[in-house]
C-alpha cells in the first residue's frame, strides 16, 4: 500500500473525508463548509473532471488529481468513488505531496 492510500485511510478514520461527487458538492455549497481540497482519482471521466474544476474554482477550493484509480481507492475506503473532499488542510497538503 502506498503512502497516499495510507493517508487516505487516516483521513477516513479521522472523519475528515467526504466521499462521492454529490456529497462533495453539498459540502462545498454548505455555509459551514470545511473543505480544504478536492482529491480526484486519475480515472474519473472528463465530465466529472470538468465539473470538479468548475466547483473548485467557484468555491475557492484547490483540486488535486491523484495517481491512483478508483479501484485502488476502493481498497481503502470500501466505496468506489473518484471524487473526495478532505476537510483538514494539513491532511490535504500531505495527500497532495504523496501522489
Amino acid at each position: 500500500m502506498t503512502k497516499f492510500l495510507s493517508t487516505l485511510g487516516l483521513c477516513k478514520r479521522a472523519g475528515k473525508l467526504v466521499c462521492g461527487f454529490d456529497s462533495v458538492l453539498e459540502e462545498l455549497k454548505s455555509p459551514k463548509s470545511k473543505a480544504a481540497g478536492i482529491v480526484l482519482a486519475c480515472d474519473v471521466s472528463e465530465k466529472t473532471l470538468k465539473e470538479a474544476k468548475y466547483y473548485g474554482e467557484k468555491y475557492g477550493v484547490p483540486i488535486f488529481k491523484s495517481g491512483h484509480v478508483m479501484d485502488e481507492i476502493k481498497t481503502v475506503l470500501n466505496k468506489k468513488t473518484g471524487v473526495l473532499a478532505v476537510t483538514d488542510k494539513g491532511l490535504f497538503d500531505l495527500l497532495s505531496k504523496q501522489s
